[in-house]
């Protein structure tokens, strides 16, 4: 990889491009995997244009994470990668509060543990993400390589993600693009927000239905800032229904947790550099929904 800036550390900016945790990434250079220049340096190094950095990936190491024999919706599966609808409420890795049961748990059990190791121990294989809430398209990597050239066309935006969502309101315009930067809340750490001091957040949307009192939209992400189209959506006035964060949640149909699911991928197999585009079908609950407001 050839570096194409200067003047950030390198740790910050491997982790960044790779999608690898700071963490992970300094022990990667703790331990000779990762070099500039064909030499070892410290993570606070600052990069220099045209700086050659090589990485290595070690073998997976077994991990504490149990299989578990969780049903999984297998979009499309093969030796390299899989792709997965996610349900939602369920969370997509082990953290805080959530040490099993999680959709990598299902994964591990259906592929005997053959993952990539680059997510570190407690996500295995996990190129992306989405929100517990939010369902829809999954890529995991089976392999080291299946990952770095995953996460590469993620990072360049080479990876087409399209989402359907029911939000608050009649949405005046029926095309419109939100480009506003996202970072951390100051006023609450566990949320995002439009900031000036964010980074850049790009958003398409086009209007499908019309209701009283919701517009069903088609919605395109060009970056993949955490709580992206959630806090885009709700900055406009339109948050996303049923979304426990970002509006006050409360809505006529009952329903905890966002009306927000990733239905279309289109990307170049990391492998056989195959032109893919994956479908995953809403949910019945959404389905549903959409219905009632239609009759």
């Amino acid at each position: 990889m050839i570096v194409e800036e200067s003047g950030q550390r390198i740790d910050k900016y491997i982790a960044e491009k790779q999608e690898l945790s700071r963490v992970t990434v300094q022990r990667l250079m703790e331990e000779g995997d990762i070099l500039v220049n064909g030499k070892r340096t410290k993570p606070s190094y600052l990069i220099q244009t045209g700086d050659e950095v090589t990485i290595q990936m070690p073998e997976a190491k077994e991990t504490d994470l149990k299989p578990q024999e969780i049903p999984l919706d297998i979009i499309y599966e093969d030796k390299d990668i899989i792709v997965v609808n996610k349900a939602k409420g369920m969370v997509v890795h082990p953290a805080v509060g959530n040490p099993d049961g999680t959709l990598v748990n299902a994964v591990m059990a259906h592929c005997k543990g053959n993952l990539s190791g680059i997510g570190g121990e407690l996500r295995p294989g996990i190129v992306h993400r989405l929100d517990k809430d939010t369902s829809g398209l999954l890529i995991i990597a089976k392999n080291d390589k299946a990952h770095l050239e995953m996460s590469e066309q993620i990072q360049n935006r080479q990876v087409k993600k399209t989402y359907l969502a029911l939000v608050k309101g009649i949405v005046p315009e029926n095309e419109a693009t939100i480009k506003m930067p996202i970072g951390r809340s100051t006023k609450d750490r566990k949320k995002m927000a439009v900031t000036p001091k964010g980074k850049e957040a790009i958003t398409h949307f086009k209007v499908l239905e019309r209701f009283e009192k919701y517009t069903y939209l088609e919605v395109s992400i060009e970056t993949g800032r955490t709580h992206q189209i959630r806090v885009h959506m709700a900055e406009i006035g339109h948050p996303v229904v049923g979304d426990m964060v970002y509006s006050n949640g409360k809505n006529e149909f009952n329903i905890e947790g966002q009306m927000l699911h990733a239905y279309r991928l289109e990307f170049k197999h990391p492998i056989t550099e195959k032109e893919m585009c994956l479908e995953a079908s809403l949910p019945e609950y959404f389905t549903n929904i959409l219905l009632n407001l239609r009759s």
